[in-house]
């Protein structure tokens, strides 16, 4: 408790000090292609690291981390992720304007799925798949309790979140279309794109219009995407899962 209390002593840190988005945007030119390729497994090799600079982000100092590394999946390189009551990301900053390019596509494919996955329980609040896109925002909108969940965050994981967060997730028990905040912070919506075992195994194709569900979940239109990432996690079940995640792409709206 007296950590806690310690953390929300802070009050008069500077909170875009605790944005990891506000160092982003201070650091990357916005990207101005024809498209923006987040992530390019395909032109790796399995066994190397991921180009394009990923590099894994911390949910806890503590906890075990979720493996990531590059495959062949027989369809070429992919990003696998091996979770054993693991809990962690793996992502790359970068910065571009969603209202430019508000279509994200990328395919997933469930190796081992999580049984009682379910975004709405914060017991259950694994997935075996997730794609993670961050965002920069105006940090004077941010309330107590918002500014507290940053601060709290720093202290136990080492890590800074950014503004806001949408994620689109793989459930096992939650149906397509399902949107859960998270329980610590309304700035983490999941949105559920794929549920239930039965495609186990399969490769499933997804493109989503990411300015308009961040304008539904939020209430807002949004700043700058700030970063990009995926996470396989199984930390609260204590279960084993596996997932592997194929190249991300945002688009210009046709």
């Amino acid at each position: 408790m007296s950590g806690l209390l310690a953390l929300a002593g802070c009050a008069g840190f500077p909170i875009e000090e605790l944005l990891a988005s506000s160092a982003i945007v201070a650091e990357l030119p916005r990207e101005s292609g024809e498209r923006v390729e987040v992530a390019r497994f395909s032109a790796g090799r399995a066994g190397e690291s991921p180009p394009d600079r990923w590099e894994p982000f911390a949910v806890s100092r503590s906890g075990t981390r979720t493996e990531y590394r590059l495959v062949d999946s027989g369809q070429g390189v992919v990003l696998e992720a091996r979770a054993d009551g693991s809990a962690s990301g793996f992502y790359r900053r970068v910065r571009f304007d969603p209202m430019r390019y508000p279509v994200v596509e990328w395919r997933w494919r469930v190796v081992q799925p999580l049984p009682e996955a379910d975004p709405r329980i914060a017991s259950r609040e694994d997935s075996a798949a997730r794609l993670v896109i961050s965002f920069h925002g105006d940090a004077d909108k941010l309330d107590f309790q918002e500014r507290f969940t940053l601060r709290l965050y720093k202290g136990l994981s080492g890590e800074k979140l950014p503004f806001a967060m949408l994620m689109y997730v793989w459930s096992s028990d939650a149906p397509v279309g399902t949107v859960a905040p998270n329980v610590h912070t309304e700035k983490i919506q999941t949105i559920v794109v794929d549920s239930g075992t039965t495609r186990t195994g399969v490769w499933r194709q997804f493109r989503r219009n990411v300015l308009e569900d961040y304008r539904r979940v939020f209430g807002e239109d949004p700043w700058d995407v700030v970063a990009v990432g995926v996470m396989t996690d199984a930390d609260n079940t204590r279960q084993k899962a596996r997932a592997q995640y194929g190249d991300i792409t945002f688009r210009k709206a046709q």
